[in-house]
């Protein structure tokens, strides 16, 4: 499984360079561990200066970039990478997570379906595909998306709590409150997915479920702002006007927008 959003080529020499290529290589690698990504970036430019042809030192010179939030110049790098090595799946892939940073949402579903194309088994492509379809508001797409990561790894809690997010969407309350419940099985300590599910259940009318899970939460992660929103929502609507008052203000102290909220229930 690639946990990082941005993957780098492994950590390795090769007898293709010459040596001062490989130095720099190396050094740039060392770099990129010790997250010096701007003089990784330096080291990586100087091995292509020596060596142009080399696929991977685009690539890792593109995650560096993407690392530091430089998509534009990291999708140059990409693009570069799949120039020299057409069927390198992962450059698509790191290609679609800067042009989905960039809002270039379409061309990001294109390179994630790229990366699918040529790795059939690329959950994470599956993911980030779907969750650029979520933002889409193509909800039973990314539902499509999310159920091949579970047939993939039947254990990948966020993929039922995606789910349970586009169900929510769709209007389908008791189908989300389902997959949160799963989602929360896999990974009990989730505060997002005590926090969703508690506005399914705020959907279904059953408030009182609602404010036991962003309770719920809020005891997991104390700075959960939109916990602390909702449940004031669910509290005003049994009436508590005071507690939701504080979980108003409350939110409101740690970011989120809830200046309306604050006049509706604390006035």
């Amino acid at each position: 499984m690639k946990n990082l959003l941005f993957t780098l080529a492994l950590l390795v020499s090769f007898n293709s360079f010459g040596q001062t290529a490989e130095e720099y290589f190396n050094s740039a690698n060392a770099k990129v561990q010790m997250k010096d990504y701007s003089g990784a970036i330096s080291d990586y430019t100087k091995a292509i200066e020596i060596e142009p042809g080399f696929s991977r030192d685009y690539y890792n010179r593109g995650s560096a970039k993407a690392f530091l939030k430089d998509h534009t110049g990291a999708i140059s790098d990409f693009t570069k990478t799949i120039e020299l090595e057409p069927n390198y799946a992962q450059a698509y892939f790191n290609r679609g997570n800067s042009k989905k940073s960039l809002k270039d949402d379409s061309g990001a579903i294109r390179d994630f379906t790229k990366a699918i194309e040529l790795e059939p088994n690329y959950a994470e492509a599956y993911f980030n595909r779907g969750n650029t379809k979520q933002k889409l508001q193509d909800h039973n797409g990314a539902i499509s998306d999310y159920n091949k990561i579970i047939e993939l790894d039947p254990n990948y809690g966020m993929a039922y709590n995606q789910i349970g997010i586009s169900k929510i969407n769709l209007k389908d309350y008791t189908g989300a409150t389902i997959d949160f419940n799963k989602a929360i099985e896999l990974i009990p300590d989730f505060a997002m997915g005590y926090v969703n599910r508690g506005l399914a259940k705020f959907y279904l009318q059953d408030h009182n479920g609602a404010i036991s899970d962003y309770t719920k939460g809020i005891e997991v992660d104390p700075n959960y702002a939109m916990g602390y929103y909702n449940r004031a929502l669910s509290k005003g609507t049994l009436g508590d006007t005071n507690g939701a008052c504080e979980d108003a203000k409350k939110s409101a102290s740690l970011g989120y927008d809830a200046s309306k909220l604050i006049k509706l229930a604390c006035n």
